[in-house]
């Protein structure tokens, strides 16, 4: 209003659902925008005298307010990295519009040398070549552009480690029979981002990559030539950053013979300390110089107490635990099985050999007083209940190969270790196929005599139909 107009007082309002009007006697009006909701329409009207007289409102003013941008932190290739690595921190900043923003860092160190520092740059990268441990920290970063500033982002702590170490374990065991599935899994500890993977055997690499993608590599199925010492080396980053190799996995894969089983008595894979054992190799050639050998954790011997071609053990340790296996004279390795001595109270029963699909898998919980079965036991695959027995028996009437797994049985009285159980294909399915294949090979040339022969008469028909016609045509023209 024009001032020389009177003495007026100005009536400020915002649109809301509970509209407020704010009377002062200037005719501006400040606010402090702490908020989005402090955004809205704006507009004011004048008034003087007692009772008041009005003016018309003013036009609308709009005022737009929007949340200042969040900046976000991300690291490559990961936040845990190791001495020497190459790390690059990226501050991003969503917002349309002009993108010229200038970028603060801000590093709270775990060092005096670094707590508190704050670094300024153009760009949105941090990069540290060479990492050590003098740059553990929190970093945080914000964005200026202008008057206008990003919020600041969250701290990403960077967290630095001496040297990366690879290890590789195996699934499900190291020793195996061929034709069967054995996967070695490379790892590095506390650490699973960006790496990629290269395997040994018997110190060579492997060129067979695909094998090994994604820190697995399969054998399936494994074959003779496959056994031997493995390790795993990971590496990530450009330039390449290298781990150690890892430490050795032995792989034993050995023959089938049908001629030759290991022979185990009590035949189970688990065992309590302190009872006996008995091996032997059974060769049903008849065939000489057929040894049991184990494989513990201190290394490979032969059976210690020998009877023959076996052996007997009186009294079990712990340390008997192991693989055991025939092995003739000219070092020939058959029927691999594995053997655990538990000092516990409660054992697993199962079948050292393999069960054949379609066949009855039976397991039992027993104790080491009776060496009985428990009444009540709970019964595990892969660490998940699938069975709760009050007969300490557990049955599955219909084995698939979808039942491998590791077993394990749990009572009041303790747990048992784990047995792994296998499944193979059942010899008469393989048969089976064998036969049908046998019979087709053996009845092809009857076959093909057969369509020879059918071939032969249709021609024959054909030919004969052929004379007939031409025999009624030559009748027809002679009458004409």
């Amino acid at each position: 209003m024009d001032p020389s107009t009177g003495n007026w007082d100005s009536y400020w309002y915002k649109h809301t659902l509970n509209p407020e009007t704010e009377k002062k006697k200037t005719n501006s009006y400040s606010l402090k925008i702490d908020s989005v909701s402090d955004g809205g329409q704006y507009w004011c009207r004048a008034g003087r005298g007692k009772p008041v007289y009005y003016t018309q409102y003013s036009d609308a003013l709009w005022v737009n307010v929007t949340v200042s941008p969040k900046a976000v932190v991300t690291v490559r290739p990961d936040e845990r990295v190791f001495r020497g690595e190459t790390v690059t921190l990226r501050c991003d900043i969503k917002w349309g519009g002009d993108t010229e923003w200038t970028y603060r860092w801000e590093i709270e160190g775990t060092n005096n040398r670094y707590k508190n520092t704050v670094s300024r740059t153009s760009t949105q990268e941090l990069n540290i070549s060479g990492v050590d441990l003098s740059h553990r920290g929190k970093y945080t970063c914000t964005g200026q552009i202008h008057t206008q500033s990003s919020q600041r982002s969250d701290a990403v702590t960077l967290t630095v480690s001496a040297e990366a170490q690879a290890s590789v374990r195996v699934s499900p065991q190291p020793w195996l029979t061929e034709g069967e599935s054995v996967t070695l899994i490379c790892e590095v500890s506390g650490s699973s981002k960006g790496w990629t993977f290269s395997w040994f055997r018997d110190h060579d690499h492997l060129s067979d990559s695909s094998r090994g993608a994604g820190g697995s590599y399969t054998l399936s199925p494994a074959a003779l030539q496959h056994t031997g010492v493995y390790t795993c080396r990971a590496e990530r980053g450009r330039p390449a950053y290298y781990t150690h190799n890892s430490s050795s996995q032995t792989l034993w894969i050995t023959g089938v013979s049908a001629s030759v089983s290991l022979v185990i008595n009590p035949s189970r894979s688990q065992h309590f300390s302190s009872d006996s054992l008995s091996l032997s190799c059974e060769d049903q050639s008849n065939s000489a110089g057929w040894t049991v050998r184990r494989y513990t954790d201190k290394d490979t011997q032969t059976c210690a107490k020998r009877t023959g071609s076996g052996c007997v053990m009186d009294s079990l340790s712990t340390s008997d635990t192991g693989v055991y296996w025939c092995e003739s004279e000219s070092g020939e390795k058959r029927h691999p099985r594995n053997i655990t001595v538990h000092d516990g109270e409660v054992i697993l029963e199962s079948s050292v050999d393999p069960v054949i699909e379609g066949e009855t898998l039976t397991l039992h919980c027993l104790h080491r007083s009776t060496n009985s079965p428990i009444l009540s036991a709970d019964f595990y695959k892969d660490g998940s209940l699938i069975q709760n027995q009050t007969t300490g028996e557990m049955n599955i009437t219909t084995v698939s190969k979808s039942h491998e797994g590791f077993y394990y049985c749990k009572t009041e009285r303790g747990q048992s270790f784990h047995s792994w159980i296998s499944v193979r294909v059942s010899r008469s399915g393989q048969i089976s196929v064998l036969k049908i294949l046998s019979f087709l090979l053996a009845a092809s040339p009857y076959l093909l005599a057969t369509v020879v022969l059918l071939y032969k008469c249709y021609r024959a028909r054909v030919s004969s139909a052929e004379d007939q016609s031409q025999y009624a045509v030559t009748e027809e023209e002679t009458s004409i």
